[in-house]
């Protein structure tokens, strides 16, 4: 038996990373039916014990406990949860002003459902590099009043390389998630 982190869910198949190898694993039998409330008992960031079964593919036998989990309402299902992470160290939000615009409402949400699990955020204001003079006061203004309520909050630009080295030390040793929209540089 070994024991491994899920790093990949696709249908039916569990990417599982264990020591420097990567195994294709599936769940079967008692632990498919075992009363889990959410449409997907395995998800990405749990730890679970497996055996090899065939050459390119084991089984998970058993699923360790979770620390904390992110969920939402399945879509197909309104009384069945869908959990989209678990075991999450911190949850990062990369905000631009533009290109894409992101909206403060979004970024809000965002912040409601880490807490609302116990998970520690992280804003990322990025595209510093587009930025006109006019616009810097005003990402100033929002950089500061999401520090003062507690978040840590960064400047980047992912195009020119400002401040990544900071960041990626943020993401060190860590299980993170990552949110904000298409384009926003994750």
């Amino acid at each position: 038996m070994k024991t491994g982190t899920v790093i990949q869910s696709t249908g039916s198949n569990y990417l599982v990373k264990s020591d420097d190898e990567t195994h294709i694993c599936v769940i079967r039998g008692k632990l498919r039916l075992k009363g889990f409330k959410s449409t997907n008992p395995v998800a990405v960031g749990d730890v679970v014990d497996f055996e090899e079964e065939e050459q390119d593919l084991a089984v998970i036998k058993r699923i360790h406990e979770r620390k904390n989990c992110i969920v939402r309402k399945s879509t197909n299902l309104s009384r069945i949860s869908h959990v989209l992470a678990s075991n999450v160290d911190q949850a990062v939000f990369v905000f631009t002003l533009r290109e894409p615009d992101t909206t403060t409402v979004f970024l809000d949400r965002f912040l409601v459902a880490a807490e609302s699990y116990n998970i520690p955020a992280l804003i990322i204001f990025n595209k510093s590099d587009i930025y006109s003079e006019k616009e810097f006061p005003d990402i100033a203004e929002l950089m500061a009043g999401y520090n003062e309520i507690g978040y840590r909050v960064e400047l980047s630009s992912v195009k020119t390389g400002f401040n990544l080295d900071k960041i990626k030390s943020l993401f060190a040793n860590k299980t993170s998630i990552i949110a904000g929209h298409s384009g926003v540089g994750k």
